[in-house]
């Protein structure tokens, strides 16, 4: 998935290589969509080469990490902070390791906090999700109150305001969050009537298309 501020997304490439094989120069392309020359190439030799699969990002790890220690010293190092719970702190001196070692390799393998771990069985706990981005979007809506003109109670004192129930009123966070990348779109509006929300929804699925999500399947 593209950082918040990318340039371009898959659908912006895919504009690229369109306006690019429509005749025009490279370097006019670019400029509009505020990138440089050598990024234009770079996602037009990757289509070349590749086709719809290169526009797509690609993992920035390494293919070959020489220095890594042995499965088997990791294995060792995962079974200890499962069955025992023991931190890098404790793990390193009863390996020979660092601790900065032990802790890297934890974080590797997902277990670098125990809240990611079930404590009695010491297995790692996989988040439900869905398979593929647009899938499914999780829709809701929360209701807070509105902070008074000058700030409330918790700058003013209890005494200022005696009535810490009463408010000026309620604001209304409509959220829409993709099941799979966990990419979420927010909005702040005054009610959530039907109209409101079928107006956030609306906008709420143009942001998705332009993340590279271009269909919703459910809601």
């Amino acid at each position: 998935m593209s950082h918040r501020n990318a340039r371009l997304t898959v659908r912006g490439r895919r504009l690229l290589v369109e306006r690019v094989r429509s005749g025009r120069p490279v370097a006019h392309v670019a400029a509009e969509m505020g990138i440089s020359r050598a990024t234009a190439h770079k996602w037009l030799r990757r289509w070349r080469a590749e086709g719809e699969a290169g526009l797509h990002g690609r993992l920035s790890r390494p293919h070959r990490t020489p220095h890594r220690r042995a499965a088997a010293v990791e294995d060792c190092i995962c079974r200890l902070r499962q069955e025992r719970k023991l931190g890098p702190a404790r793990i390193g001196p009863i390996l020979g390791l660092p601790t900065s070692t032990v802790h890297r390799v934890l974080v590797r393998h997902g277990l670098n906090r125990l809240a990611f771990l079930d404590r009695p069985t010491g297995q790692v706990i996989r988040r439900y999700e869905r398979s593929r981005p647009g899938e499914l979007i999780h829709v809701d809506v929360k209701k807070l109150g509105r902070i008074p003109e000058g700030r409330g109670w918790g700058v003013h004192g209890r005494a200022a305001c005696p009535d810490r129930r009463r408010t000026t009123g309620y604001d209304y966070i409509h959220s829409a969050v993709d099941d799979h990348s966990r990419l979420a779109y927010s909005e702040v509006h005054p009610d959530e009537k039907a109209a409101t929300c079928a107006a956030f929804l609306t906008r709420a699925a143009a942001f998705f298309a332009t993340c590279g999500i271009d269909r919703i399947e459910r809601s």
